[in-house]
């Protein structure tokens, strides 16, 4: 990590952010949700409207979404003192600590302090370019990551990601406490792995309860963006690095996907 002066980290930030319509925050207040799944599709979706969309993996010790887009065998290109995030499709872009991992096996054993500088040059030394969305993927959690997201770029949108459960509705009040304490502007909750289709009878199981997602909505008065229904086709297209081939196929979750951004556009700048 290089030293910068008192300030300097700062006036880089607020440059690029001089290139961003509307910034938005993807989070959960526990792992296994489906947080960056979610942020992935979110994304695409996005851009496939035309829109500029940046894609920040937030996640410092779990980076996923190189592997999720199909990019983790690229790198960073570097200049001076400058990066350019790897191009996903022509409207997005990815910066992730996986492009500067040598192994995907190695771990990142860094503390608070290492984990905020690395957050300050993704958002200040990447040359993002003018951005309709900057999407910011974040860990699970009310730790350090997004923490450091909501205090460096401000009027951040957030979007909190849930299953239907009541353990993970626990978690999930913390996380829209912890949005509301930092004065994010809580877009709305995604409910995730809402409710399976049987392929053989067509019948409808709640694997994990259902309606987690609008109770929590109901309790804070935010909006329910959308209910995503387990589809063992987002699994495959994930591991596969081939997220964008579910969006054309037109399930019931890439339709719910567009959906979500419909609304969150409309919210949007």
């Amino acid at each position: 990590m290089r030293n910068e002066k008192p300030g300097e980290e700062d006036k880089k930030i607020a440059r690029m952010l001089d290139q961003v319509k509307n910034r938005m925050l993807v989070f959960s207040g526990k792992g296994g949700v489906g947080k960056s799944t979610v942020a992935a599709n979110l994304a695409l979706a996005m851009s496939r409207k035309g829109l500029k969309v940046g894609l920040l993996d937030v996640d410092i010790h779990g980076p996923n979404l190189a592997k999720m887009l199909g990019a983790e065998n690229k790198r960073v290109e570097m200049l001076e003192n400058q990066m350019f995030p790897v191009s996903i499709t022509e409207n997005l872009k990815l910066i992730s600590m996986a492009f500067f991992l040598e192994k995907m096996d190695i771990p990142v054993v860094w503390r608070g302090p290492l984990k905020m500088k690395a957050i300050q040059q993704f958002l200040g030394d990447v040359q993002w370019g003018p951005l309709d969305w900057l999407i910011c993927d974040s860990p699970p959690g009310t730790g350090d990551e997004p923490l450091s997201v909501a205090q460096l770029i401000p009027a951040t949108g957030a979007v909190i990601v849930t299953t239907p459960q009541e353990v993970s509705l626990l978690d999930s009040r913390k996380a829209v406490t912890f949005a509301k304490m930092l004065k994010l502007n809580i877009l709305g909750v995604v409910e995730n792995m809402s409710g399976f289709v049987c392929p053989h009878c067509n019948k409808e199981i709640d694997l994990f309860k259902s309606g987690g997602g609008e109770k929590i909505a109901r309790e804070y008065n935010i909006p329910l963006l959308g209910r995503i229904p387990i589809d063992p086709r987002i699994v495959e297209s994930g591991d596969q690095g081939q997220l964008a081939a579910l969006l054309d196929e037109g399930t019931p979750a890439a339709k719910v996907f567009e959906d979500i951004v419909e609304k969150i556009i409309k919210g949007g700048k």
